[in-house]
């Protein structure tokens, strides 16, 4: 038996929290990992530093995943985004670990859970009516009958949030799977424990694999990536101010990809949460259809 002198000297063995792609929880290709460190500098945890190759393989994911679930009815991904509520309010004790590891307050890290728990009912309420809301029949001065519906748009790329880790990455991805998009989650780099530790909870929870992938890593080295590769159609970020927003669209508007910088001061407000938010990833679908009549009717069918 190891004696008390032994015990004390113990080394603690850290966690290595890995990536999340395509429902699958592999480590990066590269090999690579990092020290993620409180604010006094000690060391709580590893996690893996994503490479460009770990980058395409979820955006890979993300568009296989993407015919299956944009086709899906907004009643089951509703369904879906209330399990993943569920699941997560089994988990908050770990999250809360998490966060206060990483200098969150008691109070405040629980507050964070519940409004990702509520936040996530809000949208999966949203799921089977915001196409009803906001599809409309729209006049013309022509024989046709002029429909216009959202439509999901297709991989969006998110950048969590450093200020709000997991209520964050919840407040983009709960609109953004709850209007048939897929997503690539970049956790933030300094405080990501959360955001990948939300990926056992998505994996629990009914999400087909790849609608919803998660990376962790440096964010300078990860986001140029991101925002210049062809199959990403959008990407959405808080306006975080270490983040070159600047940059990001220049590379993103080489291939037409929709930019959107959402207000972080509203993370934890009630404007946090809002279908307008699901139309951000949208795009507007018009049909016609000829309106055909019975020669000496004067009706129509």
């Amino acid at each position: 038996f190891p004696s008390h002198d032994m015990q004390q000297s113990r080394l603690e063995i850290w966690k290595t929290y890995k990536i999340y792609i395509g429902g699958q929880f592999p480590r990066t290709e590269s090999g690579r990992s990092y020290p993620v460190k409180n604010a006094a500098g000690k060391t709580i945890a590893n996690v893996c530093q994503s490479s460009r190759k770990d980058v395409r393989d979820a955006v890979s994911a993300a568009r296989s995943a993407w015919g299956g679930w944009s086709t899906r009815s907004g009643f089951n991904r509703g369904q879906i985004l209330y399990r993943i509520a569920e699941m997560l309010e089994g988990r908050k004790k770990q999250l809360k670990d998490e966060l206060i590891a990483q200098d969150y307050s008691a109070a405040a890290a629980t507050r964070e859970i519940n409004l990702s728990i509520d936040r996530l009912i809000y949208y999966a309420g949203w799921c089977d009516k915001y196409q009803s809301l906001f599809s409309s029949v729209n006049p013309v001065a022509s024989a046709h009958y002029n429909f216009s519906a959202p439509e999901p748009m297709g991989v969006v790329a998110l950048l969590a949030p450093a200020n709000a880790p997991l209520l964050g990455a919840v407040s983009q991805m709960a609109p953004c799977i709850a209007g048939g998009n897929t997503c690539l989650i970049l956790a933030d780099q300094e405080k990501p424990l959360a955001t990948i530790s939300f990926a056992e909870v998505l994996h629990s929870a009914d999400v087909p694999g790849g609608v919803v992938n998660i990376l962790t890593g440096f964010q300078e080295e990860l986001t140029d990536w991101i925002s210049a590769h062809l199959d990403v159609n959008a990407v959405v970020c808080y306006d975080q101010g270490k983040l070159d927003w600047q940059k990001l669209q220049e590379k993103g508007a080489v291939h037409v990809k929709r930019m959107f910088r959402w207000p972080s001061n509203q993370v934890v407000a009630q404007a946090g949460q809002s279908p307008y938010l699901i139309m951000d990833l949208q795009e507007i679908k018009t049909t016609w259809h000829p309106i055909q009549t019975i020669a000496g009717s004067g009706g129509a069918y």
